[in-house]
Formats: structure tokens, C-alpha cells, sequence
């Protein structure tokens, strides 16, 4: 086991969604193996209060902007408190300004990244992965070719996949019950679909899905849970396509583990994903998979094993796959069946986390070397 740490996690994001939810994982993980963490986030942010809650010491900084030098000297004053032996960013704000202040103290820094997106090929890109990181860690494969595509050397680059944890998925109420809440018949398909309403996530191209399903005589019952700047237009299309008497937008909830066994199958139709934790959270549950083939979701997928992938932006093509399922209930239970030993063989918490620590202990042994 690598010596006793103290780990400086920096993120840059007020809010409070799954990227951060990856970093309370791994922080009560490397705190179990008896590591220190101290989270250097923006004042007033959703992290600051959880961390609190959660009795994990935080250093809280203005951080107003990408290009915020205020914000570059307040996380190097507090990391040259810190003194930690590893500063750890998580988010593309983090990944600056963090970069920089870690940068300036000589402190060894690793950066993970989340997101699906191509990564500029630049001289700030350049700088930051040539002196500013030691390590690069993508949470896919299509994660880490895209910082590859960049410039990034693959000699620093690492795949480390998120985790779910899940005994914590545990359902408070029960399939009858939640279903009744939902106003869901007995024989009635549930399809979910967990995501925050943004274009990327393509819940647009499910509601077409299902107006054509609809049109071949199928009408399942879809659940929407999240929030966004698209909901307005997503109930829109709602109304428009005739589908007000199957969709229903539930808003932000925190009863994950209720809506995935109330549900039939999970839906994940993005334009992009760099890993997707909402379908695993699914799979952990044993509920068969829709996806789009796009980033980690393909990775995550085993397609005809634990659920059905599908090409992004592609309506029809994934009614076809969401029509299958609804129509052969042995191969929804076979599909589902599959998912949590999947989880529990690749996306574990313990995998993650002894990952990381070996990453720390990498970087480390080279700066004392």
C-alpha cells in the first residue's frame, strides 16, 4: 500500500452533478485507506456544503472565471498551505487555474477529465499538459484519444473509468409503490431516462423515437429525471408529438434507486458521453441499456450483453432497439441480468480508487527522484 498522502482536489463548478458526485466517491475511498483530503472549490459552491456535511476539510476560493487570476492566487495560497504531496483537478476550470498555481509552487498535479469533447490543439493546451500535469487521466478510452488527438503525450495519458457504488443504490420504496406515485399501470413499459436536460444529452431524439413508436402502434411510458435549459423545448416537442399522455418530466430527484427498479429499461440516447454513470447506476440494478454508440457509452455498453447501442442522433434506430425490448420481456430480463456483474468486474469503487493511488504514487516517487 503507497505510504499516507495528503491530496489536494481542486474543481472549479458551483453546481453539483456527476462529475462531482465522482470526486466524493473517490475522496471517501482514499480517506477509508487513510489518505487526507482537503477540497479546494469555489466559495459558496455545492461541493463546499457537501464536503462540510461530510466532515472533509475545504478551503473555499473565489472562482469567478476561466481566466480569473484572483482565483489563480487564492488556490495557490491555499495549496501552499496545504502543502499536499498531490494536487488532483477535476474540472476544466481546476485544470487552469489549478494547473497554473500547482505550477507555480512545483507541486506534482494530475487532471482528470470527464467529458467527450475534442480538446484544442494550442499553445495553452501545450503548456498546460508540457508543465503544468504529470498525468493525464481520462475516464474512457474516447476520453483519453481525444486529449491524445490534442497533443497530449500518450505516455502521460491514463484510463481510469468512474465507478458506482452499489450498496448505496439502495430503493427506500420499492417498484409497487414507486410505480403507483408515477401513475403507472401494472402492465404498463417504463422506459427512464436519468439526465440533465442540455442537447448533448439527446432527449429530443427519444421523444421523436417514441412518436414514431407510437405511429407502429407501441406506447410505453417514458420517466424523465433531471434539469435544464432545454426542459421548456423538450415539453414543447412533448405536447407537439402528442406524447403528454405517456412523458413524464419529473424534475431533479434523489430517489435514483426508486426510479431505476420502478423503471423497465434505461434510455441513454447522447450526442455525447464521456463514460456515462447514469447507465451504470441502471446496470448495477440489473435494468437493460439503450444507448447511443458515442465515447464511453460504447465502452460501458457490451452490445447484446447488457443492453442495445444504437447510432447517435438516429430516431428510428432507437425506437427499433427501445421496440425490441418493450416487446420481449425475456430479453429485457436477460439483458439486465448482465449488468451487475459487469459493474462489479469493471467499474468498481475499489478499482478507481486503487488507481488513482497508484497514480499519486507515480508522480510522487518521480518528484522525489
Amino acid at each position: 500500500m503507497p505510504r499516507h498522502l495528503t491530496v489536494a482536489h481542486v474543481t472549479g463548478e458551483s453546481g453539483f452533478s456527476g462529475g462531482e458526485v465522482q470526486v466524493f466517491l473517490l475522496m471517501e475511498g482514499l480517506r477509508k485507506r487513510s489518505h487526507t483530503n482537503v477540497l479546494v472549490c469555489p466559495l459558496g459552491s455545492a461541493s463546499d456544503e457537501e464536503a462540510r456535511r461530510r466532515g472533509i476539510e475545504t478551503r473555499p476560493v473565489p472562482l469567478r472565471s476561466e481566466w480569473s487570476l484572483r482565483g489563480v492566487h487564492g488556490i495557490r495560497r491555499e495549496l501552499r498551505d496545504i502543502g499536499p504531496d498531490v494536487v488532483h483537478l477535476h474540472t476544466g476550470r481546476a485544470n487552469w487555474l489549478g494547473g497554473l498555481a500547482a505550477w507555480h509552487l512545483d507541486l506534482p498535479a494530475i487532471t482528470t477529465r470527464r467529458m467527450d469533447r475534442s480538446v484544442k490543439r494550442n499553445l495553452r493546451t501545450r503548456f498546460l499538459y508540457g508543465s503544468c500535469v504529470h498525468r493525464a487521466v481520462a475516464i474512457s478510452h474516447a476520453v483519453g484519444h481525444q486529449l491524445m488527438r490534442a497533443g497530449v503525450p500518450e505516455s502521460m495519458v491514463r484510463v481510469v473509468r468512474s465507478a458506482v457504488a452499489p450498496e448505496a443504490l439502495h430503493p427506500q420504496n420499492g417498484r409497487e409503490a414507486t410505480r403507483a406515485t408515477l401513475g403507472l399501470g401494472a402492465d404498463t413499459v417504463c422506459l427512464l431516462a436519468i439526465a440533465s436536460l442540455v442537447r448533448r444529452k439527446g432527449i429530443d431524439v427519444l421523444l421523436q423515437a417514441l412518436a414514431l413508436l407510437r405511429e407502429a402502434g407501441l406506447r410505453p411510458a417514458l420517466c424523465v429525471a433531471g434539469e435544464g435549459p432545454q426542459r421548456a423545448r423538450l415539453e414543447r416537442i412533448t405536447r407537439q408529438r402528442g406524447l403528454s399522455d405517456q412523458v413524464r418530466f419529473l424534475g431533479q430527484r434523489d430517489d435514483t434507486a426508486d426510479l431505476l427498479v420502478a423503471s423497465d429499461l434505461f434510455v441513454l440516447p447522447s450526442r455525447q458521453e464521456g463514460l456515462g454513470v447514469a447507465a451504470l447506476e441502471a446496470m448495477a440494478l440489473g435494468r437493460p441499456i439503450v444507448a447511443s454508440r458515442v465515447g464511453g457509452l460504447a465502452e460501458v455498453v457490451d452490445q447484446g450483453r447488457s443492453g442495445l447501442l444504437v447510432p447517435p442522433d438516429d430516431a428510428r434506430a432507437l425506437g427499433d432497439a427501445i421496440a425490441k425490448l418493450v416487446e420481449d420481456r425475456g430479453l429485457r430480463e436477460r439483458l439486465g441480468a448482465a449488468g451487475p456483474p459487469r459493474v462489479r468486474k469493471d467499474f468498481s469503487l475499489d478499482g478507481m480508487v486503487g488507481a488513482y493511488e497508484r497514480i499519486y504514487a507515480d508522480v510522487t516517487e518521480e518528484r522525489r527522484r
